[in-house]
């Protein structure tokens, strides 16, 4: 659970994301450890964390924090599976094709 994603956050000194059936996010700094509510169990396919990973990348180099763009990647992630499995199994690319749709259910509100 959160001891340990917290533990590996302050002895690597990093950000720490542990992509899960809940997903966790922490940050070196010791504070709160944010929990993701938007993931599905049909995440659970190869190649989906490669998407969290990119979409996670994405968004620090456009300028969040880590922290920030671990929690946001994670929730996008988690939206865009949910819209993809639609109740069925997945694949990564459905989950890939699923994030600007994810994108817009979230600015739109």
């Amino acid at each position: 659970g959160r001891g340990p994603v917290r533990e590996l956050a302050g002895r690597y000194g990093a950000t720490v994301l542990l992509k899960g059936s809940t997903t966790l996010i922490a940050s070196s700094d010791g504070g709160a450890v944010r929990v993701n509510p938007t993931g599905t169990s049909w995440l659970a396919t190869a190649g989906s964390g490669d998407v969290l990973s990119g979409l996670a990348g994405s968004l620090l180099a456009a300028g969040l924090s880590a922290v920030d763009a671990g929690s946001a990647g994670a929730y996008l992630h988690g939206l865009a599976g949910r819209f993809a499995a639609d109740g069925a199994p997945m694949g990564a690319h459905d989950v890939a094709e699923g994030i600007a749709g994810a994108w817009r259910s979230v600015v739109r509100g």
